[in-house]
Order: structure tokens, then C-alpha cells, then sequence
């Protein structure tokens, strides 16, 4: 099975340190939270990217995404600050 390629947006690349990323595919039952939890002890970086998760959104499949939504049979998850108008 492949995995799950994780994008990074914005100060979230910038803190973890990359564009884009490949994780071993988690159960389909693993929400978005969960999974950065698992994340977060990656590095420093991703620790001090997902420590505040009201500034973090997430799109599963590039549909928008509540970080408690189950991640399913998604393939992409991207995450990136909340995105602001002008």
C-alpha cells in the first residue's frame, strides 16, 4: 500500500524544514490531529509547527478538512495557516 504525502505550506514548511513529505499510510480510523500528533515528534521543527493547532488547517484529498476528520483512503494531506483575503 503507499503511503500518505504530507505538503507543507507557508511558516509550516518553513519550520518543518520541507515542501512535502511521505508517511507510512496510517489506519483510515487516524484523524488529521492524531496524525500530527505522531508527527510532531518527528523534529524540532514539526514540533514547533503543530504545537498550536488553531493556527493549522488541513485539506484532505485537496477538499478543506476539520483536523478531526478521519484520514479514510486520502493520499494527500496538506497543512498550512489559515488563509486570509484582502
Amino acid at each position: 500500500m503507499a503511503g500518505l504525502t504530507i505538503l507543507y505550506f507557508s511558516w509550516v514548511r518553513e519550520r518543518v524544514g520541507r515542501d512535502e513529505e511521505t508517511v507510512e499510510r496510517p489506519t483510515p480510523e487516524t484523524t488529521v490531529a492524531a496524525l500530527l500528533d505522531n508527527l510532531a515528534g518527528r523534529s524540532p521543527g514539526h514540533g514547533e509547527a503543530f504545537a498550536d493547532r488553531a493556527r493549522l488547517r488541513a485539506a484532505l484529498d485537496q477538499r478543506f478538512v476539520p483536523l478531526d476528520t478521519a484520514i479514510g483512503e486520502a493520499r494527500e494531506l496538506a497543512i498550512f495557516p489559515p488563509v486570509t483575503g484582502g
